[in-house]
């Protein structure tokens, strides 16, 4: 799994007491290793966006970022299964998903390798205003 996934951090639109026992963090963003253009980009999260609050799984905007490159992709927290969070994150094109129960952040492939595999507690990954 690439390392940079262990090191993201995430500023989220509502307070962490908001958020339910489990959800997903997903984004459709190009995956790890592709190229984008941003209008792409844009088009593939509005559609995930609009999946999710139609399925009334959105529970909100998440922005996945890493501290050391300062890259960022905005995605969505939803209330939604471990599996089919890898389904949809499949569907759309990515590497890995998020997740989060009992309040661990767990880190995920999409495909057939798909495992929690545990990075911290997602309250230690939250930044109130982090400076991207």
């Amino acid at each position: 799994m690439t390392p940079i996934y262990f090191e993201t951090r995430f500023k989220i639109g509502l307070p962490l007491a908001a958020l339910p026992d489990s959800f997903a963090i997903i984004t459709a963003y190009a995956t790890t290793g592709e190229v984008w253009t941003a209008e792409d980009n844009r088009a593939a999260n509005e559609a995930l966006h609009t999946e999710l609050e139609r399925g009334g799984q959105l529970i909100g905007t998440i922005t996945g970022y890493s501290p050391v490159t300062r890259h960022a992709e905005p995605g969505f927290a939803a209330a939604i299964s471990f599996a089919e969070a890898c389904e949809i994150g499949a569907r759309f094109k990515q590497d890995a998903i998020y997740y989060v129960s009992s309040g661990t952040l767990f880190v995920s492939h999409c495909d057939h390798r798909r495992n929690l595999t545990p990075i911290t507690q997602f309250s230690k990954r939250v930044d109130p205003e982090p400076d991207i």
